[in-house]
């Protein structure tokens, strides 16, 4: 009792509250504080949004031309490279969409591919993702042009796709290979 008559006696003297009204504010304060804290991105969590950040900021790099091979290697699976995806063969750095096109996301299996055809016919179909547009209908030739224009618009363009590269930029690539 000696030590609970003046600690109730402080409180009631500098808050001007009873004793059960300040603890019962305190306790309130404490649980307010927990909430909001909880409502923050832990610090493990901000480093993973930090480097997802980072992965989708880089400056995109030009390629040139690529073939369809080549361009499979774009897919997301490498973090150090972009994530790439093509339509009607130009190809687009998809980098800052990755919670779309990179692995796990709803769109993860056009990346790295020219993806025309499912796109067109609005199908997730692996068939369809080729950049083979012959036999589709005026209307999703339209709505393949639609794509188009988004992705102009959004991404940047970073190569295209070729059947075969030329002669002079295998001897190019030859040459790097034996410097190497």
């Amino acid at each position: 009792m000696a030590f609970y008559s003046p600690v109730t006696d402080t409180i009631t003297a500098y808050t001007g509250l009873s004793p059960a009204a300040f603890f019962t504010i305190l306790a309130l304060s404490y649980v307010v504080y927990k909430v909001v804290c909880g409502m923050f991105v832990a610090a493990d969590g901000y480093m993973s949004v930090k480097r997802a950040n980072e992965y989708a900021n880089r400056e995109p790099v030009q390629l040139g031309e690529v073939t369809e091979e080549e361009l499979r290697a774009y897919d997301g699976s490498d973090p150090s490279k972009p994530l790439l995806m093509a339509i009607k063969g130009n190809i687009y750095d998809v980098s800052r969409s990755v919670m779309f096109y990179g692995p796990g996301g709803p769109y993860s299996l056009f990346a790295g591919r020219d993806a025309s055809r499912a796109l067109a016919l609005m199908s997730f179909d692996q068939k369809d993702l080729t950049g083979d547009i012959e036999g589709l209908s005026e209307g999703e030739i339209e709505a393949l042009q639609d794509w188009e224009y988004k992705f102009m618009e959004k991404y940047v363009k970073v190569g295209e796709v070729v059947r075969e590269k030329s002669s002079k930029i295998k001897e190019v690539e030859e040459e790097k290979g034996e410097a190497n």
